[in-house]
């Protein structure tokens, strides 16, 4: 597990060609569902590339186990992901610039590929680590096979 302090980075590519340096430290505003109580996780790469981690929450209370979630970089497996997030939705003052979107990831099981959650990124302020899941609007699959 990565010992992430305040001030570390890690790069994430954000396009083709294109990678950014985001906080390992990450809080969440809201809970992920069904994950009350773990806001705090440390951004694990799994990779070189900028493309998979692990999300590695830091439970608040002692008595709640740590969880972990896969995440990658959607540019590299879905080139043509260009979701529209209202900035009305985010609870910091969103720039363009300064976001990056992972998205949630679920290994496959035996000859399943693994799945990606397109309806619901998570959306990182790259100056300050502040992240949130959003639904999105339109037809983005939940379960679109990765690879």
């Amino acid at each position: 597990m990565s010992t992430a302090s305040a001030g570390t980075t890690v790069r994430v590519l954000a396009g083709p060609g294109e990678a950014v340096d985001v906080p390992a430290l990450l809080e969440l505003v809201t809970p992920l569902p069904g994950l009350s109580g773990h806001t705090r996780y440390v951004l694990d790469p799994l990779d070189e590339g900028g493309v998979l981690f692990a999300l590695r929450s830091l439970p608040a209370d002692e008595h709640d186990a740590p969880i972990r979630l896969f995440v990658v970089s959607p540019s590299a497996h879905f080139p043509d992901y260009a979701p529209t997030i209202d900035a009305d939705d985010l609870a910091w003052d969103a720039v363009a610039e300064s976001t990056v979107v992972l998205v949630v990831v679920h290994p496959g099981r035996d000859d399943d590929a693994p799945t990606a959650n397109l309806l619901a990124p998570i959306v990182v302020d790259t100056r300050t680590g502040s992240a949130l899941q959003v639904v999105l609007d339109g037809d983005w699959p939940v379960r679109a096979p990765v690879g």
